[in-house]
């Protein structure tokens, strides 16, 4: 079995197992990376992609301010499904993808990619070279990238997997032959569970394509 399958079977097992509120990720508002997003000063027609978004609840934020062309691309059918019922109609103003980051090709570019705990759980260097592969393709020339991993003095596991820390010399050190960093800011989050997750948020701006 490919890591590819063994991953989605993972995450469908967790997202039959776990309600919204119950996972560690949970926010009711994500709002570092509503204030990260929106300080890039898109217009609210700006292609935006949440990656791993699962059935979070930033789309359902982005909706609610306006923004009218998102995607959102999970690996997890489950987890898609759950994000489509909570939003009811509203889900149709969303275009949903189950892939595996690592595999998904893109059909169109898009101007903003958001990750927050999806890529810190590629803990290969094929895993990690085919996110960035994947990453330079689907964004346009000047997009950008917001990304929120779980720092050097974060957990050293997620939902029972182990997750690769990260701090900003180590996400300039990944994207920097394509990518032109912006800026990176610490984030400390509270799960359900009351426990503190640390985590740092960097954006980075697209300055060439993939060789």
């Amino acid at each position: 079995m490919s890591s590819g399958s063994v991953r989605k079977n993972y995450w469908e097992n967790i997202y039959n197992l776990k309600k919204l509120t119950e996972v560690g990720w949970y926010q009711a508002k994500p709002e570092m990376s509503l204030q990260l997003i929106s300080s890039v000063g898109l217009s609210k027609t700006s292609k935006i992609i949440d990656v791993g978004g699962g059935d979070g609840m930033l789309v359902d934020n982005l909706l609610h301010y306006g923004y009218t062309n998102l995607t959102v691309l999970d690996v997890s059918n489950k987890a898609i499904d759950r994000a489509k019922l909570r939003l009811g109609k509203k889900a149709d103003l969303v275009t949903w993808i189950c892939s595996d980051v690592t595999k998904f090709t893109p059909k169109e570019t898009y101007d903003l990619w958001h990750d927050r705990a999806c890529f810190h759980f590629l803990t290969e260097k094929k895993e990690v070279a085919a996110y960035h592969k994947v990453i330079t393709k689907s964004l346009k020339m000047q997009g950008v990238l917001v990304l929120g991993t779980f720092s050097k003095t974060g957990p050293l596991k997620c939902s029972g997997l182990d997750i690769q820390q990260y701090d900003e010399e180590d996400l300039k050190q990944v994207f920097s032959d394509q990518f032109e960093i912006i800026d990176c800011v610490k984030s400390v989050h509270a799960t359900p569970s009351n426990s503190i997750q640390n985590y740092v948020f960097c954006r980075f701006k697209k300055i060439a394509e993939q060789e």
